[in-house]
């Protein structure tokens, strides 16, 4: 079994972020493309955001580090560390308010 640190892999992508196209890296740590389950650790640098997407499953965001909002229509939440977000069943999108790091947990529905 590996197991993912999670500490340095956020310090790696929030480094890396500023130099992406769209401000933000990520990294599948456990499942993915095939699998019900997914998590992904995203980072964003300050006032980037995933824009309005729908939701693939049952998800939510843990906000490991920094400040983030989810938007779905016009409902928002704020999210700082530790805090968990349930992903609307909606079209939601989520910006970084400053420079955040973010744990997406998604269960992917299979038609």
């Amino acid at each position: 079994m590996d197991i993912a640190s999670l500490g340095p892999l956020a310090d790696e992508l929030l480094a890396a972020a500023p130099d992406a196209h769209a401000g933000r890296s990520a990294r599948t740590v456990y499942g993915g493309h095939g699998r019900t389950l997914g998590q992904t650790l995203i980072a964003l640098g300050a006032g980037t955001s995933l824009s309005d997407h729908q939701n693939p499953g049952d998800a939510t965001v843990l906000v490991v580090r920094g400040r983030v909002r989810l938007t779905a229509g016009d409902q928002s939440w704020e999210g700082s560390p530790y805090d968990l977000l349930p992903v609307p069943d909606a079209v939601h999108g989520l910006e970084a308010l400053e420079d955040s790091v973010v744990l997406l947990t998604v269960a992917r529905r299979h038609s």
